[in-house]
Formats: structure tokens, sequence, C-alpha cells
């Protein structure tokens, strides 16, 4: 039995994360690498065991996941290739980690897997990477510091450099092309997910707005993760609401990005356009360690409620794929090994490890911290 699978180990963001277990884990960890090629698996040269699985062979994938307390997966686009591995950890009991930023996906895998993993004890929790960590663990962190029992009011402003790799490039690109497929899955998970009891919760990107400088809409799948923690925990209130916007510090930086994203999305509904973007940058490129060296991120938080105001960062450096790789080793690692909530089903970052998650990202370099705490 081992601890952590990381399956998809040969891919960009996979073979980061499993360099990173490789320097962090203890000679105590039991862990082992998955894909489909074993030649580019050893090639990584890590000194860890190989196991074959195929995301199209949901046979390997069930042996896999009865072989780990706790399984990672890199391989996306999940919409395409993520379920099979879903339903083995929920059929397995076996906790399952992955990177996917894709609303549809884990609004399906909630309808057709929460109940079914709550019934075995696995723990399946969707974004633990750039989406939605930041996001999920530091409205957590801000949340904290707030009265308990009252109305909160938060907003998230990110602010970052950072550059796409392909298999990042081909999620949004899948994202983008299924408005239809992502609404029905949303409606069909509002329809099976339970409303808290006496309870109010609000989560959405922001409107456009002058804050200092320019806070944009943020279309992300972060405020939907967070809404969704706000739901599962009672320490958020009884009436909730989250904004999250991307700050630029000034208007035609906004309106240029706003154009881009606007005409991104309109090419990924046409399929020759979508074919033609998809050649752009293919899986498994990616930017380099100098390029990466320079990226940088910082999500600034202001909570308010019951008289008192917080305002948080949470910081760190390349986003997509350095960091990235952190947040997702470090989560296996916190699920495999610390003193998480006794909770089961699709869960958040937050609701199922929460706190110890936070100290280890805190303790491998990612910055939680209040700047400034008043009464309002």
């Amino acid at each position: 039995m081992y601890d952590i699978v990381l399956f998809g180990a040969s891919g960009f963001t996979g073979a980061l994360t499993a360099a990173y277990l490789n320097r962090v884990a203890g000679p105590d960890v039991r862990w082992a690498l998955a894909g489909r090629d074993r030649a580019k698996l050893e090639r990584l040269g890590l000194d860890a065991p190989i196991l074959i699985a195929d995301a199209t062979d949901p046979a390997s994938l069930a042996a896999i996941a009865r072989q780990a307390r706790v399984v990672a997966t890199t391989v996306g686009p999940y919409i395409r290739y993520g379920e099979p591995l879903v339903a083995a950890c929920a059929e397995a009991g076996t906790h399952y980690l992955d990177l996917t930023g894709e609303p549809e996906f884990v609004d399906r895998m909630y309808v057709r897997y929460h109940d079914r993993a709550v019934a075995s004890g696995a723990k399946l929790v969707h974004a633990c990477g750039f989406d939605s960590i930041p996001s999920d663990l530091g409205v957590l962190y801000t949340v904290s510091q707030l009265p308990e029992g009252v109305p909160l009011r938060v907003s998230g402003y990110l602010r970052t450099r950072l550059q796409p790799s392909g298999g990042t490039f081909q999620s949004a690109l899948s994202i983008m092309s299924r408005p239809r497929q992502m609404l029905e899955a949303g409606t069909q998970r509002r329809s099976a997910e339970p409303v808290p009891a006496g309870r109010r919760v609000s989560s959405l990107p922001g409107g456009l707005r002058y804050v200092g400088g320019w806070a944009m809409p943020m279309p992300t799948i972060d405020p939907q993760i967070v809404g969704y923690s706000a739901r599962l925990l009672d320490r958020y209130g009884p009436d909730f609401t989250y904004r999250q916007y991307f700050a630029v510090k000034r208007l035609p930086q906004a309106l240029a990005l706003a154009a881009g994203a606007t005409a991104l999305a309109g090419a990924a509904q046409i399929p020759p356009a979508r074919r033609f973007l998809s050649t752009r940058l293919q899986p498994g490129d990616g930017p380099t360690p100098e390029q990466r060296a320079r990226n940088w991120f910082n999500l600034t938080i202001v909570g308010e409620g019951g008289g008192r105001r917080v305002r948080t960062q949470v910081t760190g450096g390349d986003p997509g794929y350095d960091e990235t790789a952190k947040m997702l080793a470090e989560s296996a690692l916190c699920l495999a090994f610390d003193e998480v909530p006794d909770l089961a089903g699709q869960l958040t970052t937050a609701a199922a490890m929460g706190h110890p998650l936070i100290t280890r990202l805190t303790e491998a370099g990612i910055a939680f911290s209040t700047k400034e705490a008043t009464q309002a």
C-alpha cells in the first residue's frame, strides 16, 4: 500500500510535482509514480516505484486506487480524462486530489460520485493548485479572524505574473468551448446539493470597479470553490458573500485583458478556430525555469463583519507551476499524514484539510499574512 500515488507524473506540472515530492518526502513516505508510458516516467530519474495506468482504462485506474491512500492526478483536461479515476477512488475509499479549474467537471463529479465517496470514506478534493488554494485557504484564514455568527463580506483582489503551459491552455479552451454543458452541469449540481439550513451564501466573480487601481471580473473557478467551502463550514456565518477580482493599475490594461478573454472565448466556440488555437501550445509545453523564477502572485483579501475589518494576503512565486506543484504535493502529504477533519465526499481544501494545510504551505514558503485588523 502506497501513501501517495502521483498520476500523470510525466506531464509538465506532473514532473514538477514529482520532483517536489522527491525533495521533501522523507524515507517513511511510501509514494509512487503512475502513468501510461514507463519510459517517460523512468526518464524523470526519480527513486520511486512506477505503476502503469491509462486514463482511458478504468481497470488500471481501479488497481491504482486500491493500492493507495491518496491519489493525486495532473492529467487534464479533466472533463475529457478525469472521471474514471474519480470513480475508482470513490469506490475504493481512496482520497483523490486534482488540479482542475473546470467548473463543469467539478459539478458533474459531485452529482455522480459525492454520495458514493461519503459511503466509502473517500475525500474527493478538486482544485488543489493555484486554482483554487490561494482563494479557498486565504478566505478561510481571513474568516478565522472575524467574529463568529455574524454576516461576513469578503473580497479577493489578485495580482500576478505568469505564463501558461500547454496543459493549462488546453483546459482553458475546453472550458470556453462548453458553455451550455457547464450551465447544465451547474443546474444539476444545484438540484442535488443540499442547501445549508438557515444560512445564505453568495460567491461570484466581481464586477468592474475602481479601488485605487482597476478591479475587474475574474473568470475562474475560485468563487465556486469558496462558495462550496462556505456552505460546508458553519464558521463562515449565517450570511456570507464573496467577490473575486483581477487587479490591474490602469484602465487600458483592464480593457485589453477583457477584450482578449472575450475574443478567446468567442473563438473557442468555432471548431476550426478552436482546432487552430489548440495547436499553439501542446500538453507538456511550459515556461522555462528562468521564466518561472520571475513569476509571482499576490492575493489581497478584505473581510468585514461584526464591526471588524481584516486585510490579509496570500503570496508566493510562480503560481501556475512551481507553486501549484508545491500545493498539490503538500495537499497529498496533508491528507496522508496530518490530522484533518473527519469528512468524506466531494470537499474543498478548506473543508478537507483547512488549517493543517495552511501550516504546511506556510512552512513550504507560501505566505499567509495579516496586514490590517481594525474595528470597522
